[in-house]
């Protein structure tokens, strides 16, 4: 697969992990990110077994707050959309469009969801393996979309939906 293609599957995959919104209003300065307090690192490391560095600050990109963080097998992404429309599409038809668009790709989705909060696995097929395996849960409010994002370097580092969606669940709680 080209870098293009490669390019192409990462946007879908971020398409198909419910963060969609086409938000372009600026935010704050980076001090006032609120992606980094959605969990601890020491949250972080009972889940993920390791100790998780997650960058001061993080990134704002539009309405979108981003918190970085790494492990020696894994990267970590918060995210924090704030400033949606309670009026907009939240049933979830564009990310359908980009999951089904990734699977034709060969990569094994595996979706659940649990009330407002929806994890979904993406394991690329052996071709794709070094471009990593992700797993992500983001939590829906009428105004707002929260998500964690574990991208391991090998299959056997992933984290599970299981392991991740009680993380879901307390940032749910901090938004």
């Amino acid at each position: 697969m080209t870098m293009r293609a490669f390019s192409r599957w990462m946007a879908i995959a971020v398409c198909a992990s419910a963060f969609v919104a086409s938000v372009l209003a600026p935010v704050g300065a980076a001090d006032s990110n609120k992606a980094c307090g959605l969990l601890t690192p020491s949250e972080l490391q009972i889940v993920l077994g390791t100790t998780v560095s997650l960058s001061g600050g993080g990134m704002a990109v539009g309405r979108a707050e981003l918190c970085t963080g790494q492990t020696s097998t894994s990267t970590v992404m918060l995210r924090l959309v704030t400033g949606l429309d309670p009026g907009r599409d939240r049933s979830g038809g564009t990310e359908k469009i980009g999951i089904e668009m990734v699977k034709q790709m060969g990569i094994q989705v595996d979706m659940k969801t649990f009330g407002p909060i929806t994890c979904s696995t993406m394991m690329p097929p052996a071709n794709l393996a070094q471009h990593g395996f992700n797993t992500t849960c983001t939590v829906s409010k009428p105004t707002a979309v929260a998500g964690i994002e574990v991208a391991a370097k090998s299959q056997q580092d992933m984290v599970s939906i299981e392991r991740l969606h009680p993380l879901a669940e307390k940032m749910a709680i901090r938004f």
